[in-house]
């Protein structure tokens, strides 16, 4: 990622040695930090969409039978219970298969799942809507590419690396664990990304003479997906100062925003305002999920708040420890699109249920008291 110097200095990024606490050292530019790699790709033999449907939210496709994006979460859910629904997260489609009545889907593997081929039908669905079906998958092995390297430009080396570069010996370029800590424009915490890192290279600068660009072998443990680059710019100006300026975004793009709330440092996250208080929730663009519980933290904490990212969260949340401590009042303003888009959900299993009912369910059983308005 390259940012403007000039504008932030030259301490945005600090590789942090996570087991003794030094900083190996600081810099303005980061390359390597967004990537996919970790994907499967998955053959659908047979393919039989279920229907052209209705997108989930703003940006989304319409039909499961379309190039791109498909959702969030895929389940698949075999119908001879041969093995229990298994999540594909971040699904894409490729598209048909060449010649063959078959779809190609790449993605996440979201936990241990089946065999990496199922002979049997199995049904698909997104967690709101029936995709589809097919009489059986395969896992495709695309050619393996390499991780690129991170590289540290600009890097203002600190004594420890300094003195492990000097020596350049197997075990002193070998870093460990790092932390490589991320500050916005207003030199508030913005990220830690953990990483494995081994020195693979160094020169000279151009931005000094005391500087150096760093190459570092290794991934980081959660890679940045390439999806979510426009997010951390917009981020990297500062926490929002506006609610709903997510607003705008398609579904995947809300998701991607809803990811940087939950892990971003929040290290006033305990403090908690007195029982009793009021809160209101703008719930125009409650459209999607990620819509939810984006204007749910909002609601609560503020512009780029947090109050949860599923059923779980969100009760722990209201548990104590994010701004809520109960009784308390919550006014949500247009609720109808909420009831409209989120009164049809789907189990893992694909049963279904109103997402939105159990969304008030859990307000009421933390003592929320909730006017739908």
């Amino acid at each position: 990622m390259h940012e403007n110097e000039a504008r932030r200095g030259r301490a945005r990024y600090t590789l942090t040695d996570t087991e003794r606490g030094h900083a190996w050292g600081t810099c303005a530019e980061v390359e390597g930090l967004f990537g996919e790699t970790g994907r499967e790709t998955y053959e659908l033999f047979g393919w039989t969409p279920e229907g052209p449907g209705e997108p989930e939210g703003p940006g989304e496709p319409e039909g499961p039978g379309v190039r791109g994006w498909i959702g969030r979460e895929v389940w698949f859910v075999p119908e001879d219970g041969a093995f229990d629904a298994w999540l594909l997260e971040d699904a894409e489609s490729l598209g048909p298969h060449p010649g063959a009545d078959g779809l190609v889907l790449t993605g996440l593997d979201g936990r241990p799942g089946p065999p990496e081929d199922h002979h049997g039908p199995v049904l698909l669905h997104d967690g709101r809507r029936r995709l589809g079906s097919c009489r059986g998958f395969a896992r495709a092995l695309p050619p393996r590419r390499p991780d690129p390297p991170i590289v540290l430009r600009g890097l203002a080396p600190g004594e420890e690396l300094r003195r492990a570069l000097e020596t350049a010996t197997r075990s002193t370029l070998d870093l460990g664990e790092a932390a490589l800590e991320v500050r916005d424009d207003r030199g508030e915490p913005f990220a830690e990304l953990l990483l494995w890192a081994t020195v693979s290279g160094w020169r000279p600068s151009a931005p000094g003479a005391d500087l150096i660009d760093l190459e570092l072998e290794g991934k980081l443990s959660e890679p940045v997906p390439e999806s979510a680059r426009p997010l951390w710019e917009r981020w990297l100006a500062g926490v929002p100062r506006t609610t709903g300026t997510w607003a705008g975004l398609d579904t995947r793009q809300r998701w991607a925003w809803l990811d940087h709330v939950l892990r971003r440092p929040r290290p006033h996250a305990d403090i908690a305002r007195p029982p009793g208080h009021a809160y209101e929730l703008d719930g125009r663009h409650v459209t999607d999920v990620p819509g939810l519980y984006l204007a749910l933290g909002e609601a609560v904490n503020g512009p780029g708040g947090y109050l949860g990212a599923n059923l779980h969260a969100l009760a722990d949340c209201l548990g104590g420890g994010f701004g809520c401590s109960g009784p308390e009042t919550l006014l949500w303003r247009d609720s109808a699109v909420a009831r409209e888009h989120l009164s049809h959900a789907l189990t893992p299993d694909g049963r279904p249920y109103d997402l939105f009912a159990c969304v008030l369910d859990v307000l009421a059983e933390r003592r929320m008291r909730v006017t739908l308005a």
